[in-house]
């Protein structure tokens, strides 16, 4: 499940400055927006809020309040060279869909740890899972495809790998045989 229980305070300084202030006291500052949902200023811890951004699809479940705004990260701004956060927005989505991300973020674990076991290439698994989903194929299914597939390539890759060699190797002989003088 990637849903995370997070704490936001309300922001009322706006600018670089309150930023900067912000910032310097472990905070992100981050708007919250949505249909149905008015313009909403606010600061996430900074540490809890990274180790949730490595997450795949995570949901982040705000507690602003009292209040609890379900949301998907919708842009992320990072500093360019330390690379820390400066500012995220939030954008409020649906029971729904917040259950669909976590199904994706489900299916791509799991393609992942069976990339590992069958000790092929992650990135190509999830790149062939990703371009299955987007033609709407159900996640799980998605995956299992997704792992045979680059597997089989994989093997085929691999055996045509050994033929070129074979002939290679052939060739190689035949040209040393050509070069030996006769007695």
């Amino acid at each position: 499940m990637t849903t995370v229980n997070i704490t936001a305070t309300p922001r009322s300084e706006f600018g670089k400055g309150a930023a900067r202030r912000t910032r310097r006291a472990g905070l992100v500052p981050a708007v919250i927006y949505g249909p149905d949902t008015e313009l909403l200023h606010v600061s996430l811890p900074d540490h809890e809020l990274t180790l949730a951004l490595r997450k795949p699809r995570v949901v982040f479940n705000v507690d602003l309040g009292g209040t609890s705004y379900l949301t998907k990260p919708r842009d992320i701004q990072r500093e360019p060279v330390k690379r820390y956060l400066e500012h995220i927005d939030l954008i409020v989505i649906s029971k729904l869909e917040a259950s669909l991300r976590s199904d994706y973020a489900d299916a791509f674990k799991a393609a992942e740890e069976s990339a590992a076991a069958a000790g092929v290439d992650t990135a190509s698994v999830i790149q062939a899972m990703e371009a299955a989903i987007a033609l709407g194929e159900d996640p799980m299914v998605a995956a299992e495809r997704a792992v045979s597939d680059v597997t089989s390539n994989a093997l085929a890759q691999a055996s045509a790998n050994a033929a070129e060699d074979a002939v290679d190797a052939a060739v190689a002989a035949e040209a040393v045989a050509d070069q030996t003088p006769a007695p």
